[in-house]
């Protein structure tokens, strides 16, 4: 036990080296003008690269990666049908739908559906 705590605090010396050591000789520097301005093609850009993003359409693709996992997650519920009872089926299944029906109205109640305000 003692053997094992000694090489894990060697193991964890050794890998901090080596992180000091590779922040130390990087030649990165972070603050270079040319590195943070935007490229196009070798000439001056014509507007800003740092456009504004829209709130809006990154609530609607969280909205779509939910439902997008939920879909997955009725797949299964196909491929019990074969194993279960179908009362029991019939009624998870209802719940789940039911569930994300509600969540559906709910996301329609408070019109993050609509593209436009």
């Amino acid at each position: 036990m003692l053997l094992m705590l000694y090489f894990s605090i060697l193991i964890i010396l050794i890998s901090n080296f080596m992180m000091f050591m590779s922040i130390i000789l990087s030649k990165k520097t972070f603050m270079d003008r040319e590195k943070s301005s935007p490229f196009e093609c070798g000439f001056d850009p014509k507007s800003s690269a740092r456009i504004p993003f829209s709130l809006h359409f990154f609530l609607i693709t969280v909205i779509f990666l939910i439902f997008d996992v939920e879909i997955a997650l009725i797949f299964p519920i196909i491929n019990l049908f074969k194993f279960t009872n179908f009362f029991i089926w019939t009624k998870i299944s209802f719940f789940f739908i039911c569930i994300l029906l509600m969540g559906l109205y709910h996301e329609w109640n408070q019109n993050m559906l609509n593209w436009t305000n």
